[in-house]
This record gives C-alpha cells, sequence and structure tokens, in this order.
C-alpha cells in the first residue's frame, strides 16, 4: 500500500490553490540592473479571527530603477498573489509579466517608471511562524501601507504612485489604499491597477476540495495534513474561496460531509466576514481604480453546470486500483453527486468516500462560470509519476473558472453567469476579453490596457479611451490596416502614426479627402502597437496588434 500512499500524496500536491493556480508560470530571464532585497515590517499590526493577539507583518521587495535617468521618480509598486510556502520569488514575480517576448515591466522601465517587486515571504514575529503568502490579506495590506510610507519618503519628486495588484495582490493593494485614506494616511498614488482579483470571491471547485481532504486524512499523515492545513485552510483561502469545505463537514468529523450543507458556502468565521469588512471599507476615493480581468465579458462559459470532469479507474500498482468520479456543481437547484473515491485491493473494496453538492436556485455552479480560468492538468508537476499520468490523460474537464468575472469586476450579482453591468462596478474603466484566460496572464492587449493607464497615453496622446470616429475594422489585424470612419466626419486630412511599445515611431502617413473605410498596407512585424490618427479637432489613439 506504500504505492497507493504516494500517489495519494501526489494528489494531494494538486490542490490548485497553491501558487501555481493563481499566477501563471513565469520565465527565469535574466533582468537587468538590478538593486538589492530590502526587508518591511508593518508598523500597525493584524490579530486575525482565529488567532489570541495581533502581530506585525512582514515583507520584501526589491527597486529596479528605470532605464532612463537612474533615478527612483516614478514609481510602479507590482504586488505579490496567492503563494503558500513562498514558491515564487521576486525574479519570478517580476518575470510574471512577460507577453509575446516582452516584458510589460522592462517596457515601463525604458519609458522611465521605476518598477518596486513586493513579496510575501515567510516569517517568524511574536514567536508566530508566518506563511506572507498565504496570510491574512489585512496583515499583507498593513505591510504595503508601510512600503508605500517608504517609497514615498524615498523618491524624488512629486510623481504619486501607482499600485498593481494580481489576484490576491490586488486585495491587497485595494484594502491598504482605502484604509490609508480612511485614517489619514497620505499614500500619494494616482492609481490603482486591479488585475483578475478576486473582488467578490474566488473558486476551486469544492468536488475537488473533498476528494484532496479525504486523501490526506484517510491515512492519517502529518505531512499530508499540513499541506492542506497550510494551503487551502490558510487564513487568504478561507477569505477568499466562495465555496470551502470547511463550512460542509459533520460535526466531529475531518473529512464526512453533513448531508443538511450541500450549497455553496464559504468557510465559517471567515468568508463573510472579509466579504463585508472588504465592502465597509470600499476603494480609495482619490485614486483611479481600474481593472484588467482574464474572465469573459460576453457569458463564454468555462465546461457546462454539473459536467464531469473525470471518471475513470487508476492503476495505482498490480492488484490494486482506484475509480474516481469527480462533477462540476450543477445547474440552478438542481442537486448530483460531485466527488465519488473507492480504492480496491483486487475485487475487495478497502476505502470509498463520497459527497453531494447542491446550486442555488438562482445560479448554475460557479465551477463553469465566465471567468478566469485555473487548470488542473497543470499543477500535477512533471508528469513523471505513471499515476498522475493517468490521472490527466483520464481528464474531460481540464479548466475551470477560478476568478468568475463578475467577482474581478466587482459587480455584487447573485448570478454568476450574469453579463456585467459595468455601471454597477465601482471601476471607472476596464479591459474584458470575450474569451476566458488562464487567470493573470498577461496578453498584448491587456499590457496595452495597462501601459495607457499608467501613461496617461504614451507620447501624450490625449483620446486614451480608444478610436471615436475611426474605428478598428478588426483587431488583431494582418497585414492590412482597416479603419472605418464615421459618416459624420468631415476632414480634408488625416494624420496616422504607429508607435510600438518602446515609444518609437515606425510608421507615418497622411491621408486627404477621408470617407467610408481606410486601407492602409502598414509592413509591420507582429507584435503590440499604437495606433494615433490626428485630424483639425484632435488626436485619438488606440492599441493595436499586428499578427
Amino acid at each position: 500500500m506504500k504505492y497507493v500512499y504516494f500517489f495519494l500524496c501526489s494528489l494531494i500536491s494538486i490542490t490548485t490553490i497553491g501558487q501555481s493556480r493563481f499566477l501563471p508560470e513565469s520565465s527565469t530571464k535574466p533582468i537587468a540592473n538590478r538593486s538589492v532585497v530590502e526587508t518591511v515590517i508593518a508598523t500597525i499590526s493584524y490579530q486575525g479571527y482565529d488567532e489570541t493577539q495581533a502581530y506585525f507583518g512582514e515583507g520584501e521587495y526589491e527597486i529596479f530603477i528605470d532605464n532612463v535617468d537612474g533615478v527612483l521618480d516614478n514609481p510602479i509598486i507590482v504586488l505579490d498573489g496567492f503563494d503558500p510556502g513562498d514558491a515564487r520569488d521576486i525574479t519570478a514575480l517580476y518575470n510574471s509579466l512577460i507577453f509575446d517576448g516582452q516584458n510589460m515591466a522592462d517596457i515601463l522601465r525604458d519609458q522611465g517608471y521605476d518598477i518596486i517587486i513586493f513579496n510575501n515571504p515567510l516569517y517568524t514575529t511574536g514567536g508566530k511562524d508566518i506563511d506572507g503568502g498565504a496570510d491574512y490579506i489585512q496583515r499583507n495590506a498593513f505591510v504595503l501601507a508601510e512600503l508605500i510610507s517608504i517609497i514615498n519618503d524615498q523618491k524624488v519628486g512629486d510623481e504619486e504612485l501607482v499600485v498593481l495588484g494580481p489576484s490576491m495582490g490586488g486585495l491587497v493593494g485595494r484594502y491598504a489604499l482605502a484604509y490609508m485614506e480612511q485614517n489619514s494616511l497620505p499614500h500619494e498614488t494616482r492609481l490603482f491597477i486591479s488585475f483578475d482579483s478576486p473582488h467578490r470571491g474566488a473558486n476551486v471547485p469544492i468536488s475537488l476540495q473533498y476528494l484532496i481532504n479525504y486523501l490526506a486524512f484517510e491515512f492519517n499523515n502529518p505531512e499530508a495534513q499540513a499541506i492542506v492545513a497550510g494551503v487551502l485552510n490558510s487564513p487568504a483561502a478561507k477569505e477568499m474561496l466562495v465555496d470551502h469545505l470547511a463550512a460542509h463537514l459533520a460535526d466531529g468529523s475531518d473529512t464526512d460531509q453533513d448531508p443538511t450543507k450541500l450549497l455553496p458556502e464559504g468557510a465559517p468565521g471567515f468568508r463573510d466576514v472579509f466579504q463585508a469588512e472588504l465592502d465597509a471599507m470600499g476603494f480609495a476615493q482619490n485614486v483611479r481604480n481600474v481593472a484588467m480581468i482574464n474572465g469573459s465579458g460576453i457569458g463564454t462559459t468555462t465546461g457546462t453546470p454539473g459536467m464531469q470532469v473525470i471518471d475513470t479507474t487508476l492503476d495505482i500498482i498490480a492488484g490494486t486500483t482506484a475509480e474516481v468520479s469527480l462533477h462540476f456543481m450543477p445547474e440552478a437547484g438542481q442537486a448530483i453527486t460531485i466527488t465519488d473515491w473507492k480504492t480496491f485491493l483486487g475485487p475487495v473494496q478497502v476505502g470509498s468516500f463520497s459527497a453531494d453538492g447542491e446550486s442555488f436556485a438562482f445560479s448554475d455552479g460557479v465551477d463553469s462560470a465566465p471567468g478566469g480560468t485555473a487548470n488542473i492538468s497543470t499543477a500535477l508537476g512533471d508528469g513523471t509519476n505513471p499515476v498522475i499520468v493517468q490521472f490527466i490523460e483520464a481528464l474531460d474537464q481540464d479548466a475551470y473558472c477560478f476568478v468568475p468575472t463578475l467577482s474581478a469586476l466587482d459587480i455584487d450579482e447573485d448570478d454568476w453567469y450574469a453579463n456585467p453591468d459595468l455601471s454597477a462596478s465601482p471601476f471607472v474603466n476596464t479591459h474584458i476579453p470575450n474569451v476566458n484566460e488562464d487567470h493573470v496572464t498577461v496578453t498584448p492587449e491587456g499590457a496595452a490596457f495597462a501601459i495607457f493607464e499608467i501613461t496617461g497615453g504614451i507620447l501624450g496622446v490625449n483620446d486614451v479611451a480608444g478610436i471615436s470616429k475611426y474605428i478598428l475594422s478588426e483587431n488583431p489585424i494582418g497585414n492590412t490596416l482597416r479603419i472605418a470612419v464615421d459618416p459624420s466626419v468631415q476632414t480634408s486630412s488625416l494624420e496616422m502614426a504607429i508607435f510600438n511599445m518602446a515609444g518609437q515611431q515606425v510608421y507615418n502617413t497622411g491621408l486627404i479627402d477621408v470617407s467610408g473605410e481606410i486601407r492602409v498596407n502598414h509592413g509591420l512585424s507582429s507584435g503590440l502597437y499604437i495606433l494615433t490618427l490626428t485630424d483639425s479637432q484632435g488626436t485619438y489613439s488606440h492599441k493595436l496588434v499586428v499578427e
């Protein structure tokens, strides 16, 4: 049975709550002009929901000075996401901004902006060991508040900060800025970018949570249980997950389901309390709050409610098998078996577990909702374990909704599948794709959105919102750029220019007697560009992707 146990522990490692599920894998590409890693200690302590005293949080940061004047005068703070065990260091966080061979951080440094990477490490304070990457969001926010004060003291000039918060980092940034503003602590921040952050909660299929928890406790192994305790039951996970197994367990049992608790519910004493506090905190009012998300804005789903995720028999060792079946949460008002596991020695069943799930009457199960996605397979390691390979190959559905579109937009709506009403979102500008993308994946379009917001429009372009009179017929484009001209436009001349993301002009032409549709064969290589059109009334800009 040792091999069986090895497989079970391996499966436990795919909890999909770990850093690999919250942020994508990053390149280890070398970074130019590095400084040193500094420690920051909060001056405001925090006592968690299950703690008997308050503790001062700690963090670490590194400043990456710009490549223009070499002076800290245009700071952008990039935050860490959920990262139990500090698996993602500062180098990996910097490189998580890579897209299509470019790095958004490098582009901004070449524009004169300074990048500060903020990481939540492991540390000990007041006699307590704290895993910063999975700790209370509030405590990490107080560490960020201290870092903001430090950077404002160190910077040269009066330029205000930009804070970019991916995933859980967006909650940390939101909380810190709002707290500072409400407590008369100057944050000197002009822009907050929330990047696919779970403002109304995150999701990991409860069927998978049940299975992982059962496998950990069935074999009564301290190491496996520590994984469940430190990751799935970490303070941050319990604050964020909209459905958590702790809300469904029978009294006195570590694994068995209470059959009266089938509806989605967050971790008792954590989820609802945190959401109420976050709602009451709101957003900083003297900051421009914008959001770039990875979930579909047109209702594209991630699979279908109640669908089969896996239903297979795994060959563990000779004579030993396991039958496993998982399903997404069902359609609105329906209840189904979502988790089923049976272990056999030959024909004899030696272990089993089963759990049911029921969806609210007002929404299909969140697992298949529009949103930034996570994948089961990418968290399964290097694929050398033959049982894990079997598991991956047997998956019928790999991706699931991790941060729902409505959550990333902070829209309070009971139906996870409702089309987003942006008038109900607190964000003044958003980037929303039509398709569901991997959670916190930087795309060319997302990078263009962030760079526009940060720079206020490259080269002083005054219409960052996009073209109003001149509309791109398609984007991305091929060899030909096509621009539809509004019939109301009356202009005898139009100046067209295209710039790369380093701010260099790569195309320029003048057009006369503008009407109908403009067609230009540009000759540009694949990449991300800024298109500007100038007529007698002003300049209009648009992000442009060349395939």
